[in-house]
């Protein structure tokens, strides 16, 4: 298998890139043995490979950068009050790769962290690393650098309208019936060129970054899920916000990421949607029949 390139002046991605491809070989190897899952919560699971990929980088980011703090998913906290500070997803999409269903990869997203910031302010993201084992991808960030797959430099689309962009979300494994985005789901099915729900949030920033989506939204991610794919995505031209415009932030509760082109329409939409207004009625299977007889 050919090495993913990364250019030279992203010194710190290139760094970071070396220790994502490691722990995908680690991941990709769980992958074709087959591995025994387990519960973190309800429904949310966790694998041996996630602790194993995990427990490999935080090793490796720690021999690479004493001083560097690390925060991962599946509960690595190391040297939390340093100036940077890499989060972790040793294994983003484990409910595919638990079902054999090859959509996974590993994410780090480097903070610089000012002296005093209180823990939940954001700091300045520096770098970030998406690495998909399966297909031997390797998305690399670093801030003022630009964003780049295996070597090439990337770009967001140029689509400009959301009639014709496909975009891309995620549901939340536990209490699905209390979310809403089922509702955003629909109308921006019926707006868009389709939607994708491919189970892992970093692939699908990433994929934002370089133009195979349009735009990607989703409720309730973590810091470890974003870190690395926001920057991609800024870095690529693109736009990161809340779901009506607001900044960005790691521990938002709303995140959307388009090539900017289409921000401003699909705010507009979400601002009508989370004010009740301008829905789209479902139809009835009997006006569905005839919608299709009448083609």
């Amino acid at each position: 298998m050919t090495e993913p390139r990364v250019p030279a002046e992203l010194r710190i991605a290139s760094q970071a890139a070396r220790i994502a491809q490691e722990a995908g070989a680690l991941v990709r190897g769980f992958f074709e043995r087959g591995v025994a899952t387990e519960y973190k919560g309800d429904v949310d699971l966790v694998t041996e490979a996630d602790r194993a990929s995990e427990k490999l980088i935080a090793e490796r980011l720690s021999a690479e950068w004493p001083d560097h703090g690390v925060f991962g998913e599946e509960g690595a906290r190391q040297r939390m009050e340093g100036e940077f500070r890499w989060y972790v997803d040793p294994l983003d999409g484990t409910t595919n790769f638990a079902h054999g269903f090859p959509v996974f990869c590993i994410s780090m997203g480097m903070e610089r962290r000012r002296p005093g910031l209180a823990e939940g302010e954001d700091g300045e993201l520096v770098a970030g690393v998406i690495y998909d084992p399966t297909r031997d991808e390797l998305f690399a960030a670093e801030a003022g650098r630009g964003a780049w797959l295996n070597g090439r430099r990337i770009h967001v689309s140029g689509i400009g309208t959301l009639s014709e962009a496909l975009l891309a979300t995620g549901f939340p494994s536990r209490k699905r019936h209390a979310n809403p985005n089922i509702h955003f789901y629909q109308e921006l099915t019926l707006r868009s060129h389709g939607v994708r729900r491919a189970g892992s949030a970093a692939l699908d920033l990433a994929y934002t970054a370089c133009g195979r989506l349009d735009g990607f939204w989703e409720f309730n991610l973590n810091p470890w899920d974003t870190a690395a794919g926001a920057l991609l995505v800024t870095e690529a031209g693109g736009s990161m916000s809340g779901f009506e415009g607001a900044r960005f932030r790691l521990n938002s509760r709303e995140v959307l990421a388009t090539n900017g082109r289409l921000q401003r329409e699909v705010t507009g939409l979400f601002a009508d949607m989370l004010a009740g207004r301008d829905l789209s009625p479902i139809p009835t299977p009997r006006e569905y029949a005839d919608a299709r007889q009448r083609r």
